[in-house]
């Protein structure tokens, strides 16, 4: 199989997610600017899960970039990390609704963690898949901001259950804002 069908796939299921997304956010019953405020907590949950999408999105490309083809196992792995994306909408738009709840918060680090796992079994696939798997595992080293990243989200779990959702909120920032510019050493393999 080609890695352009693969990437194209991949594409369109995460556009399609982030248009899920944008059709949850719901206009202010009032007519003023100040009824905005009402919307802020779900817009600010669709900011930073369509960073999450654009970031899996961008990096995505630039792994597949490296790889030389696709087997039946990567095809597996990346289905299993678009599952996982999928339901990012679902747990945006549930901890929007319910700003500084815990549960939904909780359940939006799960599904963070389980994505962000995805990504690296794709990622790990993709270098036992290749013969020497040289270029790829010499861009990711030791892949240090993506167990920070699993273990942030790990940590914003239990923080949103039993501390401050505001706490976990700003741990999930801070994977963001890790990520908002590309991996460099991806980038230079490419």
């Amino acid at each position: 199989m080609s890695k352009t069908r693969l990437e194209a796939f991949s594409d369109g299921v995460i556009a399609i997610l982030i248009t899920i997304m944008v059709l949850e956010l719901r206009p202010p019953h009032g007519v003023d600017f100040a009824a905005l405020r009402e919307t802020l907590p779900a817009f600010l949950s669709y900011v930073l899960s369509f960073i999450f999408l654009g970031i899996y999105w961008n990096n995505h490309h630039h792994m597949l970039h490296l790889a030389r083809r696709v087997t039946g196992g990567i095809l597996w792995a990346n289905l299993h990390l678009l599952f996982w994306l999928s339901l990012v909408p679902f747990v945006t738009a549930w901890m929007g609704e319910n700003h500084n709840a815990a549960q939904p918060t909780a359940l939006y680090g799960v599904v963070m963690v389980l994505a962000a796992i995805a990504y690296t079994i794709l990622e790990r696939t993709i270098i036992a898949q290749e013969a020497d798997g040289a270029q790829l595992a010499a861009a990711i080293g030791g892949d240090l901001k993506g167990k920070l990243s699993i273990l942030l989200y790990v940590a914003a779990i239990p923080i949103a259950l039993w501390l401050d959702t505001r706490i976990a909120d700003a741990l999930f920032a801070m994977v963001a804002l890790i990520w908002l510019v590309p991996d460099s050493r991806i980038e230079t393999q490419s």
